[in-house]
């Protein structure tokens, strides 16, 4: 193994330096309730795990063996498995973050609307690129569980902390997939991607995040808030 199929490795460490940066900060001390957090990226991860191995084999996108351990689970490289980890976690210590520094501040009325503009955006593009499955995937499941934080589940009274956590965790997002796509360890398959990107990142990318955090953050409240354990 040389020092290049470390690369996809090394890159999630990108990841840490906002909560690392962030916990510098003395008067902010909290502590994860790791026992609502660990159930919300297990039961994320499982999703995105199969959503992986499906497009894997279906050769959606693959992992270029230069840049990556060679290690693999059901097929998914052990980077996948980590970046199903340490993702939410960074976005989770952010998240819970702003609960404090940004206490008082809440927009949830924008927001909502923001949600209502995005539904909409996400069942547009479900249905114009309904034949390229990484869109598809992406966009139709974006719209399904947006519309259920929307109109039937109490987490829109937390949007404001959301959208400002996964707009901070776009920083590391965007930097590492913007260096993991130059190399190139990841490759799509073009005929299932829109084409359109930021930093040559798919915008499919952006959505497949967006989704992540936003179950994730979904149950860690709820679990947290009813305290069912």
């Amino acid at each position: 193994m040389e020092i290049q199929n470390l690369s996809y490795l090394l890159l999630l460490l990108v990841y840490l330096v906002i909560p690392v940066v962030l916990s510098i900060q003395k008067k902010v001390r909290f502590v994860f309730q790791l026992r609502y957090l660990l159930p919300a990226i297990i039961f994320t991860g499982a999703i995105f795990s199969i959503w992986s191995m499906r497009f894997i084999e279906q050769g959606i996108w693959s992992y270029n063996p230069n840049y990556i351990t060679g290690i693999e689970i059901m097929k998914v490289p052990v980077e996948e498995w980590l970046s199903f980890l340490i993702i939410p976690l960074s976005s989770v210590y952010i998240y819970e973050w702003l609960k404090i520094r940004l206490e008082n501040f809440e927009q949830a009325n924008i927001f909502i609307v923001v949600s209502l503009v995005l539904f909409a955006i996400t069942g547009v593009l479900t249905y114009y690129f309904r034949a390229s499955m990484f869109t598809f995937f992406t966009f139709f499941l974006s719209a399904i569980y947006l519309g259920y934080t929307v109109f039937r589940n109490r987490f829109k009274k937390h949007f404001t902390k959301f959208y400002i956590a996964y707009a901070i965790t776009l920083l590391p997002f965007l930097i590492v997939s913007a260096i993991l796509n130059s190399m190139p360890a990841i490759v799509y398959d073009a005929s299932h991607v829109i084409g359109v990107g930021i930093f040559g990142v798919p915008v499919e990318r952006l959505g497949y995040l967006f989704l992540m955090l936003l179950i994730t953050l979904t149950i860690y409240e709820y679990l947290s808030e009813r305290q069912y354990y």
